[in-house]
């Protein structure tokens, strides 16, 4: 009977420890100093914004001449805009003006931050941008964590066209994969729930996710594709969780998306099988 109590005191302190410290599971920023200055390649401009609650999130907008719209690009969970910033050129050299934040915890961005403060705080930026841009020139793009935010976001508004790289069906099912043996109905205090957002949706989607991605499995993305059929999934044929720019697939999909006037009718299967896609 000892044995029962003390067991069950472990599990229970497991549970306690993952809900007061699961931050330093799902996320791995990296912190910079409000004095620290971007250097990138291409004209940006740097902007902090003061949230009502007191937060901040920094941002970097780059702009190019004659922009054909912009893409609001929502990172995955790990290190700051420092680093992911080089993903502009894929978007700048595509003719789209390209904007990234750092959630809160990262980079230069500061404040208490929860699954409906990421929600409400790319809400507020989204609405930023539409005040420069007419819905049908802003583009959601969402990569890996930041695929169920940008889900959510397209949900509430109506953008261009939704892009998610390598999304989950959502962070529950998604962390139910490595804790399936804990209670996560009522510990995981992120659900994100990309597969409820989605019915909200009415914007074109295309999902872009490589084939033996291990982190977040294809097969995430095909159950979102069988549960919606009006998504367009795209395939990319040996690509991993991190490397789907090395392909040439994905360039060549990435430019019919955001250069075609009408890209739900463009032959995106056709494009991947034409593409030279040896494995990086």
């Amino acid at each position: 009977m000892t044995g029962w109590f003390i067991g069950i005191g472990v599990y229970a302190l497991i549970c306690a420890l993952f809900y007061f410290f699961q931050h330093y599971f799902f996320f791995r920023p990296e912190i910079l100093p409000q004095s620290f200055q971007y250097k990138y390649p291409f004209p940006f401009e740097e902007i902090k914004f003061t949230m009502e609650d007191g937060g901040t999130v920094n941002g970097v907008h780059f702009r190019m001449p004659n922009a054909l719209g912009v893409v609001f690009y929502l990172k995955g969970n790990s290190r700051s805009i420092k680093g992911w910033g080089k993903f502009a050129k894929d978007f700048l050299g595509k003719g789209f003006d390209f904007f990234m934040i750092d959630y809160r915890g990262f980079g230069k961005s500061r404040g208490k931050r929860s699954e409906n403060i990421l929600y409400s705080d790319s809400q507020y930026l989204y609405k930023w941008l539409a005040k420069q841009y007419p819905e049908d020139k802003i583009i959601l793009y969402g990569r890996s964590y930041g695929s169920g935010i940008a889900a959510r976001i397209a949900s509430w508004n109506n953008p261009k066209m939704l892009i998610l790289d390598s999304p989950y069906y959502s962070f529950w099912h998604l962390t139910r994969r490595y804790g399936f043996w804990l209670p996560l109905r009522w510990v995981l205090r992120y659900k994100i729930r990309t597969d409820r957002f989605m019915g909200k949706v009415e914007c074109p989607v295309f999902i872009i996710h490589g084939t033996r991605d291990r982190l977040i499995p294809f097969a995430m993305s095909e159950r979102i594709k069988a549960e919606f059929p009006a998504i367009h999934l795209i395939p990319i044929p040996g690509g991993r969780h991190n490397n789907l720019p090395a392909f040439p697939a994905y360039h060549e999909v990435l430019y019919a998306l955001l250069n075609d006037t009408h890209p739900e009718s463009v032959d995106l299967d056709r494009i991947v099988q034409q593409s030279t896609l040896g494995t990086p």
